[in-house]
């Protein structure tokens, strides 16, 4: 009897683990389109053996609890991997702007110094300018010609200032998406802290057991990778750190356990982080990005378009006003940057000055039209090397050479993030192939320890009700 017992109570166990096992097939089916999932498995085991009289006699199949498929190493690459393309994408769209903000078609493909081309960019509008110059130059008392140079230069200076406006919006913009992505990642670190915390609680004494919470904090540090290059270390009872480095590659701690240390701060152009707000060394992450993009190619960019527009100013007044009259300027000589440049007042078609001649003289004219061909030199104490179309041309293809490099980092990165989540993949994804096959053996697992479930009770049966009649 007692041999009866013990085999009912083992199929029982044995039905109990394979119903355990179909369930958390069925789990892994539901989640095969989940990212953040990690396929899970039971992990079977036999409860012991006890001492009977026939013998050792083992208790039953068991499930002993859920592993999550993960790979540690593979997180941490994929983590990575996730934070440098964020910088790489991060670079690319500021860049992207800074380029709409010039309203060029740029390519560096054709040339080491690259092609700009477009008919209303700032280019276009500084040759249309000097065009005008060459024009009036040309027919200098008639009034159609005047006007176009006085319509030319209103367009130029408007191009200039536009131009600047565009830049430094672009760069107040990143300023602001900087902030917010640091807002961002500040409400993950206290999302991460939480589930360390949740962990924590569940895995006293049960270590690895809270597979889905698990699965949660490592989407959440995947989100926060993203924005930051973030390092973790293995803390106790399933709890991690989460660190930074600083100027010295040193960690700095944002999140210990459960407790976030101190918020991430960004000001000016500085990251500072942990208990002892220390200043954070940025490589990685769409604030790093957008920090490079901003000081970087924008801001060379925005400081080489000022440098023209002071050149531009200095040179047609020097030309058209050569005795430095008080009121003689094309240029207002007030402005001195593309933010600042103004037509003088009091300008209008009737007091161009086109010579110091007779009426017919264009000598001046003629001075300011040649102006392009001029190459100038900051050692002779002007303002930018070169002429001014290669000046302008080397500013925008430097920009779409940065932008090409960006391009191709981010197509490069996306395949090594590519590759190494297809690693990853490969021991956490759900395989549906894999899954219906794990199904089918459990089911016939279940299918036959119900049998023999089924037997035995039988066998009780006819011990009990039928031997003894």
């Amino acid at each position: 009897m007692s041999g009866l017992f013990s085999t009912l109570n083992a199929s029982v166990k044995a039905l109990t683990a394979q119903s355990r096992a179909i369930e958390i097939t069925g789990k892994n089916l539901a989640n095969v389109n989940n990212t953040s999932y990690a396929r899970q498995r039971v992990i079977f085991g036999d409860r012991g053996t006890v001492q009977t009289p026939q013998g050792a006699e083992s208790l039953g199949l068991e499930a002993l609890g859920i592993q999550s498929m993960r790979d540690q190493l593979l997180d941490q690459q994929v983590v990575r991997e996730i934070s440098v393309s964020g910088s790489d994408n991060a670079l690319q769209q500021g860049l992207q702007r800074a380029q709409a903000s010039l309203g060029e078609n740029i390519s560096s493909a054709a040339t080491s110094a690259g092609t700009v081309t477009g008919s209303s960019g700032l280019g276009a509008t500084i040759d249309n300018f000097f065009n005008a110059f060459q024009s009036f130059a040309a027919q200098p008392t008639d009034a159609g010609q005047r006007q176009a140079l006085l319509q030319n230069a209103a367009i130029m200076v408007d191009a200039f200032q536009q131009t600047d406006a565009r830049l430094a919006q672009v760069q107040n913009d990143l300023t602001t998406q900087i902030q917010t992505d640091v807002g961002t990642a500040n409400g993950l670190l206290q999302s991460i802290a939480g589930l360390n915390d949740q962990i924590g609680r569940a895995e006293i004494g049960h270590p690895g057991t809270a597979v889905d919470l698990r699965d949660q904090r490592q989407a959440q540090l995947e989100l926060l990778a993203a924005k930051l290059p973030i390092e973790t270390r293995t803390g106790t009872n399933g709890m991690i750190q989460v660190v930074m480095k600083d100027a010295s590659s040193a960690d700095v701690t944002l999140v210990d356990g459960s407790n976030v240390t101190g918020p991430v701060v960004f000001s000016g152009s500085t990251f500072t982080g942990g208990a002892a707000a220390t200043p954070l060394v940025f490589s990685t992450g769409s604030a790093a990005g957008e920090l490079t993009a901003r000081d970087g190619a924008v801001a060379t960019l925005r400081t080489n378009v000022n440098l023209l527009a002071g050149q531009v100013v200095a040179s047609v007044n020097g030309a058209y006003n050569p005795t430095a009259a008080p009121t003689g300027y094309f240029f207002n000589p007030a402005g001195t940057n593309a933010s600042t440049i103004a037509l003088a007042g009091g300008l209008t078609a009737a007091s161009l000055v086109a010579g110091t001649g007779a009426a017919g003289d264009n000598s001046i004219a003629l001075a300011v039209a040649a102006i392009p061909s001029k190459v100038f030199s900051t050692g002779s104490g002007d303002l930018i090397n070169g002429t001014l179309d290669n000046f302008y041309s080397n500013t925008a293809s430097n920009l779409g050479q940065s932008l090409d490099t960006a391009n191709t980092h981010v197509t490069e990165q996306t395949s090594v993030e590519k590759l190494v989540r297809g690693q990853r993949d490969s021991v956490s994804g759900v395989s549906l192939d894999e899954e219906m096959a794990n199904l089918v053996t459990y089911q016939r697992s279940y299918e036959a320890s119900s049998r023999v479930f089924n037997i035995i009770d039988g066998l009780l049966d006819t011990v009990v009700n039928h031997l003894g009649a």
